[in-house]
């Protein structure tokens, strides 16, 4: 669980040193595979991601592993908010035509998303921020490395932030504001 969780986090603020991937994730023996959980191969599954986008001609320590590390990142049911159901209601009455918790060839589940444009829509609630000082707020880790792995992948990411939203006090104001970020 520790090596997963370090993996983690070096992928998550965009580590992009080979070496230290390979040492970590080849250190892993058998046992501590068949200890893992379905977070830690989740987690591990997005690892693996990173690895592919920024290290391409370099074999995965974990390849052996990827359809366990996949499968386990899939089982992962999205919960959508009531904030993601109304920005994505705003955005049908905006005739934003959009897919609703549409799924990457890669596993990642986008809030919204318009595939023919390879646009999402990422609605952003509290658990996507960590708080600072005077009441101002910063993506965390896993927000930001979605939206990297996204970039990466050919997708422009649009972020609805649940501060800005939630200040919107009718239909015109939210579709106004909607219409200026899409």
């Amino acid at each position: 669980q520790d090596i997963a969780n370090t993996a983690w986090a070096f992928a998550c603020i965009g580590w992009l040193n080979l070496d230290f991937f390979v040492a970590l994730l080849s250190s892993m023996s058998i046992e501590h595979q068949d200890s893992l959980n379905d977070k830690d191969l989740s987690q591990l599954y997005l690892v693996s991601l990173h690895f592919q986008l920024e290290f391409p001609d370099h074999n995965f320590p974990l390849a052996h592993m990827q359809s366990e590390l996949l499968t386990a990142f899939e089982s992962q049911e999205p919960r959508p908010s009531r904030l993601q159901r109304d920005v994505a209601a705003a955005l049908t009455g905006i005739g934003w035509d959009h897919s609703f918790e549409f799924v990457t060839l890669e596993g990642l589940s986008l809030d919204m998303a318009q595939v023919k444009t390879m646009t999402a829509v990422e609605v952003d609630g509290p658990t996507h921020y960590l708080k600072c000082k005077r009441k101002q707020v910063a993506k965390n880790g896993r927000t930001k490395f979605k939206s990297r792995i996204l970039h990466q992948l050919g997708w422009t990411v649009i972020h609805i932030p649940f501060y800005e939203w939630n200040v919107l006090n009718d239909a015109g104001a939210r579709d106004a504001y909607l219409l200026s970020k899409i």
